[in-house]
């Protein structure tokens, strides 16, 4: 599941230096506030040798998003969703189609039933 959509990148949209952590936010559903918050609390509390040369790395490697990767605000939710929990999105997913084919039925048997003409077609074809 390597799709455009489903990869980290840095987001200068949303950027204040590089857009690492405005893509990070983006990448996990999260507020870019709290990743902004996490990136200066681990620099403050005395990680700022591992914190900020991976900020630049990362910065470095990561590409930068698309203009038009999403079409509206819906798809960037679900795209999100899909890089959270891949598993829960198929469940959401097939529980949306067997709602689909059982409408889909229900309407089916009312036209049949009410159209007896319908009915006598698909008997004979049987």
């Amino acid at each position: 599941m390597n799709t455009p959509r489903t990869t980290l990148y840095r987001d200068k949209h949303n950027a204040k230096l590089m857009g690492v952590c405005s893509g990070i936010a983006d990448y996990t559903g999260t507020n870019v506030f709290w990743v902004r918050f996490i990136a200066i609390m681990l620099t403050i509390s005395g990680l700022a040798g591992v914190t900020i040369p991976a900020y630049f790395i990362a910065g470095l490697l990561l590409n930068k998003k698309p203009p038009h990767l999403y079409a509206d605000p819906e798809e960037q939710r679900y795209w999100q969703g899909v890089r959270q929990s891949p598993q829960r999105t198929a469940r959401e997913i097939r529980s949306k189609f067997r709602d689909i084919d059982r409408r889909l039925a229900e309407v089916e048997t009312h036209y049949v039933t009410s159209n007896p003409r319908l009915t006598a077609e698909i008997e004979r074809l049987r």
